[in-house]
């Protein structure tokens, strides 16, 4: 696999530092990963500000967060843990209030109406898992003969 290195050549630099408010300007925070080292500049945080590249971004993140969570299902299909599907319900409904809650301004409506399609599909599948496996919590009632036992004398 190939390395991506970038080079940022100071031209026209003068010493001078600007300071800019982000909170005034529209755009999306990412703190990256760095994974190896290697010389050049360490970015901490980075401000997006260009809303094409924003938009790509958030669908890439929310694209493997969905994986994740069909992977999780599949998964779920072959074990028989019945508290662990209550948690992933949960955490699907959370997760299905935080895309519309910290991506709706940088998606457009009909990609968001298509997401919360597929997360109702996830949500309905793992209700399904819930509600037909047998739990171990509810005992099943059997009714059985009793057999009345009795005590002979015997001389």
């Amino acid at each position: 696999m190939k390395t991506k290195s970038y080079t940022v050549i100071k031209t026209n630099y003068e010493g001078e530092i600007t300071l800019k408010n982000y909170k005034e300007i529209e755009g999306y925070k990412v703190n990256p990963k760095n994974s190896f080292p290697y010389k050049g500049i360490a970015v901490e945080s980075m401000f997006l500000i260009k809303p094409s590249f924003i938009e790509k971004i958030v669908k890439k993140k929310i694209k493997r967060k969905l994986e994740f969570y069909l992977n999780y299902l599949i998964e779920l299909n072959d074990s028989d843990d019945d508290t662990s599907a209550r948690k992933a319900l949960d955490e699907l409904t959370r997760y299905k209030e935080a895309i519309d809650y910290k991506y709706r301004k940088f998606l457009d409506d009909k990609y968001l109406n298509l997401l919360n399609k597929k997360i109702s599909l996830l949500e309905r599948e793992m209700k399904m898992k819930i509600v037909t496996k047998p739990s171990k919590k509810i005992p099943s009632f059997e009714f059985e003969e009793e057999k009345e036992e009795t005590r002979h004398r015997r001389r």
